[in-house]
């Protein structure tokens, strides 16, 4: 099998995890890490640039990963895009609904494939409740209850201050992967409702938010959102995907609810009535099986077989952007106090020059 050249921008936290995994997959080779600082990309192994232009004048991967600060994500996806360079860019695809667009129409019109790191997609719990929900293992879904609390440490915003600023905040940080768990698993969300609150660090940015979600299919939600929270009630401490966070094995983040049983996530716990569909009747509890891959390493593959031709992207820009539209939609909820529709909008033409 003729490994997939992969060039990696940007150097930081996550950019550093994927070039770990490239340099360590058996069906790719790291070739070029891109960063504006000599210190970040050099030191890998091979040829570190400044900028993806000379990067790609030198070496012409077959492929792409972007992990670049997001105020960088449109200019060097186009940039792979304008050399026909399929590109898997982190999450979130963009800045603004509005840039994302203006990447995914690029990326079509030029035929080049465009994919966006929402990992979890990859992740076998999510799979496992998705097929949960497929198959009506749980009836007709009607409720979700989901979280995200946790404390980050003051050192997280002394690192970077911007994380304090307009746009810093867990809504627009942590809250994009969590609106994409959970369209993965219950279907397009139509309208928002949400409040806010930065009532204990005092930033410009929330530090808690509360979150009402209305699913296509008829099914409503409710989100807690806190990076004030000293609580283990997130994927990151439930799931055991992330060997860097105390994992809680017992605690769930989401839970699933329909007219015929319900479930946990990640714990997979599947509650359905033995008998009658009553309050006063019992549940029968059995787990759901799951394994224990590594959703980053599952997505590298699946990006290496897209490269090859061998599958369609799982999470390609229209995702990517319909995600964001939905995060962008809960923070003008939070701003406002209305109610926030979504619609299905395609994407605009393309305009690049």
């Amino acid at each position: 099998m003729t490994r997939v050249r992969i060039a990696v921008v940007g150097a930081g936290l996550i950019g550093r995890r994927h070039i770990a995994l490239v340099g360590s997959d058996a069906g790719s080779e790291l070739v070029s890490v891109v960063d504006p600082d000599p210190a970040a990309r050099e030191g890998h192994g091979v040829p570190g640039y400044a900028g993806v232009p000379e990067m790609l004048a030198a070496v012409r991967p077959d492929a792409v990963i972007v992990a670049s600060p997001n105020r960088l994500h449109v200019e060097h996806v186009l940039h792979c895009v304008e050399a026909q360079i399929p590109v898997l860019v982190e999450k979130p695809i963009a800045d603004s609904p509005a840039e994302a667009a203006s990447m995914v129409a690029a990326a079509e019109s030029a035929g080049v494939p465009l994919l966006v790191g929402h990992h979890r997609r990859h992740s076998p719990v999510v799979a496992a409740a998705a097929e949960a929900v497929r198959t009506g293992v749980l009836g007709r879904l009607v409720a979700v209850r989901g979280s995200a609390l946790f404390r980050k440490p003051d050192g997280y915003f002394d690192e970077a201050p911007w994380r304090s600023t307009a746009g810093g905040g867990p809504i627009l940080i942590n809250l994009v992967h969590e609106i994409d768990n959970l369209r993965a698993l219950c279907g397009e969300v139509t309208e928002v409702q949400a409040m806010a609150s930065n009532g204990v660090r005092g930033f410009d940015v929330e530090d808690t938010a509360a979150v009402t979600l209305r699913f296509g299919a008829g099914a409503l939600g409710v989100f807690l959102l806190s990076d004030v929270a000293a609580a283990p009630h997130s994927w990151e401490q439930t799931s055991a995907e992330d060997p860097a966070y105390p994992n809680h094995p017992d605690e769930d983040c989401y839970v699933l609810a329909g007219t015929d049983g319900s479930l946990g996530i990640p714990t997979m716990r599947l509650r359905v009535f033995s008998g009658e569909r009553s309050w006063w009747q019992p549940f029968r509890t059995s787990v759901l099986a799951r394994s224990g891959a590594d959703p980053l390493v599952r997505q590298l593959a699946h990006f290496w077989a897209v490269v090859r031709g061998e599958t369609a992207p799982l999470v390609d820009g229209r995702e990517g952007l319909r995600t964001l539209r939905v995060t962008h939609a809960v923070a003008e909820a939070a701003r406002t106090g209305t109610t926030v529709p979504i619609p299905l909008t395609e994407v605009e033409p393309c305009t690049k020059g």
